[in-house]
């Protein structure tokens, strides 16, 4: 039988800023602002003849990079039920009960998630690692924990099984 490990990333780098606002109802939602997320992953495989479970710099690189595609943007849920988004030029316009907020699209990222929360971002980072399957297979990775925070003491973790 193999012997399996999990190897956790969490690295200073691996956090972008970014801002939001969280969606409660068709009536109620938070005010604009921004939060330094942390990203983090646990990532489980076997371990490999040399003592290694994969290259770890692998799974760093590709992280940093993810953080990097979100730093420094307004992030808006395209799924949510209560809030509509139009384009009119350069501007983006967010509305919710009937009160719109307008933004520079340039300055806005627009995900396919119904909020923008840490559940909701641990899901969808998760899904973006996924996209690196080949790198998956190669390292005969069983499962990853794709973890996001807004806060030192607040996590959500999404989790991948092969």
């Amino acid at each position: 039988m193999q012997r399996m490990t999990t190897i956790e990333i969490r690295k200073q780098y691996l956090h972008f800023s970014a801002a939001h606002f969280t969606i409660f109802s068709a009536t109620e939602r938070e005010r604009l602002h921004g939060h330094n997320w942390r990203v983090s992953a646990s990532i489980t495989g076997p371990v490999q003849f040399d003592g290694l479970c994969f290259d770890y710099a692998v799974y760093k690189e590709l992280l940093k990079n993810l953080c990097a595609q979100y730093d420094e943007y307004t992030l808006l849920p395209e799924s949510s039920p209560y809030l509509t988004i139009e384009e009119e030029g350069d501007t983006l316009l967010a509305t919710h009960n009937d009160v719109t907020m307008s933004f520079l699209k340039s300055d806005v990222l627009i995900l396919p998630v119904r909020n923008v929360t840490i559940e909701e971002l641990s899901d969808y980072l998760l899904r973006q690692v996924l996209k690196s399957r080949d790198t998956l297979v190669k390292h005969e990775i069983e499962q990853i924990v794709l973890g996001v925070s807004s806060g030192p003491d607040q996590w959500a973790y999404s989790e991948w099984n092969r």
